[in-house]
């Protein structure tokens, strides 16, 4: 198998120590939720914190907050002056305005866009999108939550995608599944979260360390 440059992001998590723990392994990306009615949920005081760990220790990744269906207003007002994010992650219903807005009204922080996709037609109403965010990022659909079900999509809409813009794949994400993600899908990064988890929130360091270390050698 050729080798593969695929990114990992690790999502959902909630102490500042195992953010670091998880940088230090060599992950690309740390995401924080900042979603009220998630398990994973974490305070604006406590993700400023992580952040600002991570911005001194390893101030390369990319510190991504995650939102959902949230007040555009309240959206500019946080994100306005010297945010500790460097990217926010749309995980909701946000249409193209909204990331239009985002887009002009706070330029210099990265925009992805979740899409949680049911069938192969939710993989259409992408297409619009990709000239006013940074990056897409697929997601499984559940009628109980918006994301970290753990629950995959189902790999044949995956085949053969091409975007103007960098693809994440999210959902369900495992070893057992890898080969098949990086011969057969090929996005250019990988969203991990429920798989590696504990609980919610609470990573396994070493199923981390494993998943982080088989992306390097492949």
């Amino acid at each position: 198998m050729p080798k593969t440059n695929t990114l990992v992001k690790i999502c959902g998590l909630r102490s500042e120590e195992q953010a670091i723990q998880i940088a230090k392994l060599g992950a690309h990306a740390i995401g924080i939720i900042s979603v009220e009615k998630s398990p994973r949920y974490v305070s604006a005081e406590i993700k400023k914190k992580i952040f600002k760990a991570l911005e001194s220790l390893y101030p390369k990744i990319e510190r991504v907050s995650v939102v959902q269906n949230c007040p555009i207003d309240l959206i500019i007002k946080n994100f306005l002056g010297n945010p500790s994010e460097t990217i926010i992650q749309l995980h909701g219903d946000e249409d193209i305005d909204y990331c239009k807005k985002i887009r002009k009204e706070i330029p210099n922080i990265g925009l992805w866009k979740a899409f949680r996709i049911k069938t192969e037609k939710d993989l259409d109403k992408i297409k619009p999108f990709e000239d006013f965010v940074d990056a897409i990022l697929l997601d499984s659909w559940n009628k109980e939550t918006y994301g970290g079900s753990g629950q995959k999509i189902k790999s044949i809409f995956l085949k053969d995608l091409q975007f103007s813009k960098p693809w994440w794949l999210a959902g369900g994400i495992s070893i057992e599944w890898m080969d098949e993600i990086l011969t057969e899908i090929k996005p250019d990064g990988l969203d991990i979260s429920s798989s590696i988890e504990i609980s919610p929130g609470l990573k396994d360091l070493k199923k981390t360390e494993d998943l982080i270390n088989f992306l390097k050698k492949n």
